[in-house]
C-alpha cells in the first residue's frame, strides 16, 4: 500500500447535509469552520483595502489629478467604480460560493489554465511581495522611534517584519477565531485613527482653515492638466482599493454566505470610500497641495501639525494599520492557495486543514515562507510594478466571466442576479484604464504579461500532464505524507451537490494518518 494520501469512502463523505457552524459536518469529520460572521467579514475587507496608504502616501491621486478638487472627484469615482465591481463579485460569490475568490470563478468559467495562470501570479509574485512590503512599512514605524536621527539598519527592519510574519502566522494556524478577531480589533484600530483625522478637519474647517476646498482654489492646477495624468490618477486611486475583493477568497468559512458576503461588501466598499474621501478633505485643511506632496508620511506631518504633543499617535496608527493588514492578507491568501491546491493546482498537502483546528496549517506555512523568502530579495519593490497590471488584468477577466455564465448558463440559480449594466460599466473603466498602462508603460506590462505566460509551461507540465513517471509519483506521494505527519493534518473532500449549484461542501477525507474511525484524532473544530 503506498505511503502517500489517498482517499478512502466514508460516511461523513455520503452525507449530503451542509457542514455546520461548529467546523464538523454531519458524521462528526474534520472541515473548515464557518466562524466569519457579518462583522469580522466587514474586517477582512475594510482591513485589507486601508493599508498604510492612505496615511503615508495618499499624494499619488494629487500629483497626477493636479489639483485638489479633481483628486477628490477621482476619489469618489474610483470608490463608485470599486463599488460596482464588488456588486459582480458579490453575485459571482453566491453563483460560485467556493474559497479562491477570482481565481475559482475564472478556473471554472474559462478553464483550468486561465485560472492557473492567476494562481501562479499570485502565489509567484502578489501576495509575497504585498506582505513582505506591509511588513517592512509596519517594522519601519516601529522601529523608527529608536533612531530618532537617522533611518533603522536595512537588516532590523527585515528582521522585525519576519517577527511580525512568523507571530501572525502562528496566530492564523492556531484559530480562525483567533485571527478574525486579530483583524476585527485592528481594523477597529486603523478606523479610529481616520475617524480622529476626519475630525480634525471637521475642526479644521469650522475655524475656517478651507482654503483649498473653496471652489475656486480647489480646481486651481498647481501643474497644467493633462489627459494622461488624469488617467494615471484613476489608476492611482484604483490600486488604493485594492483588496476590495478579498472577502470571496474565504467563502466556504463565511457563516451564511448567501446573505452575509453581499451584506459585508454593501457596508465596506462605501465606508472605505467616505474615509479616503473626507481623509483627503481633512488633509487639505492642514496642509497646502505643496506640502502634501513633499511629505513622506501624511499623516505623521498631519498629527505634528495638529495634535501637538499627542503626535505619536499617528505613527502608532500606522504601525497597527499595517500589523492588522499583515495579518488580513496572510489569512486570505492562504485561503487562495488552499482552494489552488484543492483543485490540483497546487501540491495537495496545501489544501489539507488540522485535525483539531481545522485551519490550513499548511498553506499558511508556505504563504510564510514564500514571504520570508521575498523579505530577504531587494527587487520586490520592481516585482510590484511589473505585477500590478496583472493583478487588475484579472479583475476585468472575472468580471467579463460574468457575462460570460450569464450567456452559456442562463437558467443556473443566483441568489443574486444584478443587471449586466453594471458588469459593462465596469469593464469599460477597466479597459480604458488597461489601455491606458499599455500606452504608458508598455515595458513594464509586458514584463508582467512575461512573468505571468512563465506559468503556461508550468500548467502543462506539472498539472495537465497525467502519465508522469511512477518515481516522481511515488516522491509527491511520500513528501506529502511527511507534511501531514509534521503538521498533523487531513485532507478534507469536496461535495458537489449537481451541476446546477455550483456549491461545495468540505467534508472530512481521510489519509492514511487518520487511520480508521477509532484511530482518528478528536477534532474541535
Amino acid at each position: 500500500m503506498s505511503d502517500g494520501p489517498r482517499q478512502r469512502g466514508s460516511t461523513a463523505a455520503s452525507s449530503t447535509d451542509a457542514p455546520s457552524d461548529s467546523g464538523k459536518d454531519a458524521g462528526g469529520g474534520v472541515a473548515l469552520k464557518k466562524e466569519i460572521g457579518l462583522v469580522s467579514a466587514c474586517g477582512i475587507i475594510v482591513g485589507n483595502i486601508i493599508g498604510s496608504g492612505i496615511f503615508v502616501s495618499p499624494k499619488g491621486v494629487l500629483e497626477n489629478a493636479s489639483s485638489v478638487g479633481l483628486a477628490l472627484i477621482v476619489w469618489i469615482i474610483t470608490g463608485v467604480i470599486t463599488a460596482i465591481g464588488a456588486l459582480c463579485y458579490a453575485e459571482l460569490g453566491v453563483t460560485i460560493p467556493k474559497s479562491g475568490g477570482d481565481y475559482s470563478y475564472v478556473k471554472d468559467i474559462f478553464g483550468g489554465l486561465a485560472g492557473f495562470l492567476r494562481l501562479w501570479i499570485a502565489v509567484l509574485v502578489i501576495y509575497p511581495t504585498n506582505q513582505a512590503v506591509i511588513a517592512l512599512t509596519f517594522s519601519n514605524y516601529v522601529l523608527q522611534p529608536l533612531f530618532p536621527t537617522c533611518f533603522p539598519p536595512e537588516n532590523g527592519l527585515r528582521l522585525m517584519a519576519a517577527v511580525c510574519l512568523l507571530l501572525l502566522t502562528w496566530v492564523n494556524c492556531a484559530s480562525v477565531r483567533w485571527a478574525t478577531r486579530v483583524q476585527d480589533i485592528f481594523t477597529a484600530g486603523k478606523l479610529l485613527a481616520l475617524v480622529l483625522i476626519i475630525i480634525m478637519g471637521i475642526v479644521q474647517i469650522c475655524k475656517g482653515e478651507y482654503y483649498w476646498l473653496e471652489p475656486a482654489h480647489a480646481f486651481e492646477p498647481f501643474q497644467d492638466y493633462d489627459v494622461g495624468l488624469i488617467a494615471l490618477a484613476f489608476l492611482q486611486g484604483s490600486f488604493a482599493y485594492g483588496g476590495w475583493n478579498f472577502l470571496n477568497y474565504v467563502t466556504e468559512e463565511l457563516v451564511d454566505p448567501y446573505v452575509n458576503l453581499p451584506r459585508a461588501i454593501f457596508i465596506s466598499i462605501p465606508l472605505v470610500t467616505f474615509v479616503y474621501v473626507f481623509a483627503n478633505i481633512a488633509y487639505v485643511t492642514a496642509m497646502s497641495p505643496q506640502e502634501l506632496l513633499a511629505s513622506n508620511a501624511v499623516a505623521v506631518t498631519f498629527g505634528e501639525k495638529l495634535l501637538g504633543v499627542m503626535a505619536w499617535i499617528m505613527p502608532i496608527s500606522v504601525a497597527l494599520s499595517t500589523f492588522g493588514g499583515v495579518n488580513g492578507s496572510l489569512f486570505t491568501s492562504s485561503r487562495l492557495f488552499f482552494a489552488g491546491a484543492r483543485e490540483g493546482h497546487l501540491p495537495s498537502l496545501l489544501a489539507m486543514i488540522h485535525v483539531r483546528r481545522c485551519t490550513p496549517i499548511p498553506a499558511l506555512l508556505f504563504t510564510c515562507l514564500s514571504t520570508l523568502l521575498m523579505l530577504c530579495t531587494s527587487d520586490m519593490y520592481t516585482l510590484i510594478n511589473y505585477v500590478g497590471f496583472i493583478n487588475y488584468l484579472f479583475y476585468g477577466v472575472t468580471v467579463a466571466g460574468q457575462i460570460v455564465l450569464r450567456i452559456k448558463q442562463p437558467n443556473m440559480h443566483r441568489p443574486i442576479k444584478i443587471s449586466l449594466v453594471w458588469p459593462v460599466i465596469y469593464l469599460l473603466f477597466w479597459a480604458f484604464l488597461l489601455i491606458f498602462s499599455l500606452y504608458s508603460e508598455p515595458v513594464v506590462c509586458g514584463i508582467g504579461l512575461a512573468i505571468m505566460l512563465t506559468g503556461v509551461p508550468v500548467y502543462f507540465l506539472g498539472v495537465y500532464w497525467d502519465n508522469k513517471p511512477q518515481c516522481f509519483d511515488i516522491f509527491v506521494d511520500k513528501m506529502t505524507y511527511v507534511g501531514q505527519k509534521f503538521c498533523m493534518v487531513v485532507y478534507p473532500a469536496m461535495d458537489n451537490k449537481d451541476d446546477d449549484d455550483a456549491g461545495l461542501e468540505m467534508k472530512e477525507e481521510k489519509s492514511p494518518l487518520a487511520g480508521g474511525d477509532e484511530d482518528t484524532p478528536k477534532s474541535d473544530c
